[in-house]
C-alpha cells in the first residue's frame, strides 16, 4: 500500500530538464554572453554546489572572472525565479495531497532551493523537501532516499519516487522503493497518473 510519493524537482515539477539549464539560460540572455560560455563557467563548480561543499555566493567572483564581466549577484536570484513550473504536475500533486505524503528528493543547490521553497511556496505542498546539498549525498547514493523515508518513518515498498533521469531510479529501486520514469520531453501527465494507479495510488480523474 503506497503511503508517500516523492517527486524529483527539475524535469518533473519543472519543465526544464535541469536547474543548471534554467539558470545558465537566464544569465546568458541577461548579460548577452553565449549560453555555452555561461555553462562552461558554472560547470567546474556544479558538483561541489550540489553536494553542499560551496555556495553560489562563494563561487560568484570566480564566475564573474571566467565570464569577464562583473555581474550583480541579484541576477542569480532572478535566474532562480525564472524556473518554469510544470503546471500539470503540480495539479496532479494537489489532487494527491491529503491522501498521501508528498515530498521532493532533488540533486540541487541549497541556496537555489531555499529561495524557490519560498518563492514557489513548495513547502505548502511538499514535506519533506530533501536536497542533496543539505544531506551531502546525491541520488547515486542511498542517504538522500533513506533520509526522506526516515523523516516519514516509512518502509521503501510504501514509497514511490518519480524522476526524469532513469539513472536516478537505480538506487531507490534497489532499496525497494517503487519508481516511475517521467519523460520530461513528452511530459505525459496522464500517462504518469496511469502509472501511479497501476501501483495502487488513487488518482482523481485518472482514465
Amino acid at each position: 500500500m503506497i503511503s508517500a510519493i516523492f517527486f524529483d524537482y527539475d524535469g518533473v515539477l519543472t519543465t526544464d530538464k535541469t536547474g543548471s539549464l534554467t539558470t545558465c539560460r537566464y544569465v546568458s540572455q541577461a548579460i548577452g554572453i553565449d549560453v555555452l560560455a555561461v555553462q562552461a563557467a558554472f560547470r567546474p563548480h556544479n558538483e561541489e554546489l550540489t553536494l553542499g561543499k560551496t555556495t553560489h555566493v562563494e563561487i560568484w567572483p570566480a564566475i564573474c572572472h571566467t565570464l569577464g564581466k562583473d555581474v550583480s549577484f541579484a541576477l542569480l536570484r532572478e535566474a532562480f525565479e525564472s524556473t518554469p513550473i510544470n503546471a500539470g504536475m503540480f495539479s496532479l500533486a494537489r489532487g494527491l495531497k491529503g491522501k498521501y505524503h508528498l515530498g521532493i528528493i532533488t540533486d540541487n543547490k541549497k541556496d537555489r532551493m531555499d529561495h524557490l521553497k519560498s518563492f514557489q511556496g513548495l513547502a505548502l505542498l511538499f514535506d519533506p523537501i530533501v536536497v542533496s546539498s543539505e544531506v551531502g549525498s546525491s541520488k547515486q547514493n542511498t542517504e538522500i532516499f533513506c533520509g526522506a523515508m526516515n523523516y516519514l518513518d516509512l518502509e521503501p515498498e510504501t514509497c514511490v519516487f518519480i524522476d526524469n533521469n532513469r539513472a536516478n531510479l537505480a538506487v531507490p529501486s534497489a532499496l525497494g522503493m517503487q519508481t516511475i520514469f517521467h519523460d520530461d520531453e513528452k511530459n505525459d501527465i496522464a500517462g504518469l497518473a496511469k502509472a501511479l494507479v497501476a501501483l495502487g495510488v488513487v488518482v482523481e480523474n485518472a482514465a
